[in-house]
């Protein structure tokens, strides 16, 4: 049985890019399509889209952030049309293509989602969040050493990325080499000290040692 489950990729960018501000800066919809509410977004893409007054530049935000709001919602059909939506106008973007690629792994859809992290690797080799987000789908595949050669990649493009630390350190749990695995819980944490999940999981690798107090404590703090 696996140490522990590899849980999902960190939400991917949920705005990748800023529109041309232009005319509409002070447009109340551009403010609700950028919203922290995922509700708020939908209805201020949509009208957006509809208005039929941007360029296709300015589309493409809003589809890719209505995308990532769907995404949130666990939509992830209608996250997918909106990122394929996006494509349609900037085929090339890195960014839309490693959000869909999220929305097809929270779909059960491992493989699909790698071919769209390896399309934007091609198309920006130094987009750490890329690597990733397909060395968490590497490992939930199984494939923990490919996994491992993500997150360190991303980590080597991103010294301080907590969730790639968090991510290593849950696989080489699950390959069951638990000092490795609490020395990456530790680095993410000290880029990240309220990083609840890897605290916990720092005491579940304790805990796998045989060091009772110590793990404890890192649960019941993590709890907190």
């Amino acid at each position: 049985m696996r140490f522990f489950c590899l849980v999902a990729a960190m939400l991917a960018a949920s705005v990748a890019f800023a529109p041309d501000v232009g005319a509409q800066s002070g447009n109340e919809n551009w403010s609700r399509c950028h919203h922290r509410n995922p509700d708020v977004i939908v209805g201020g893409c949509t009208a957006i889209i509809q208005s039929g007054q941007e360029t296709a530049k300015n589309l493409a935000v809003a589809f890719n952030n209505r995308g990532n709001a769907y995404s949130v919602k666990g939509q992830y059909d209608r996250a997918i049309e909106d990122y394929d939506q996006a494509l349609r106008l900037k085929p090339d973007d890195s960014e839309v293509l490693t959000n869909r690629g999220s929305a097809y792994d929270d779909k059960g859809q491992a493989d699909r989602a790698i071919q769209d992290y390896d399309q934007a690797i091609r198309l920006k080799p130094d987009y750490a969040m890329a690597f990733h987000n397909r060395g968490v789908t590497y490992g939930k595949k199984g494939d923990y050493d490919r996994a491992i050669e993500d997150f360190d990649q991303a980590i080597r493009l991103r010294p301080d990325y907590a969730a790639a630390f968090f991510h290593r350190g849950l696989t080489y749990g699950n390959k069951g080499q638990y000092d490795r695995a609490i020395e990456d819980f530790d680095q993410a944490i000290r880029f990240k000290p309220d990083y609840a999940e890897a605290v916990y999981y720092r005491g579940i690798a304790k805990l796998k040692k045989g060091d009772t107090a110590g793990g404890n404590a890192d649960i019941a703090k993590a709890k907190q």
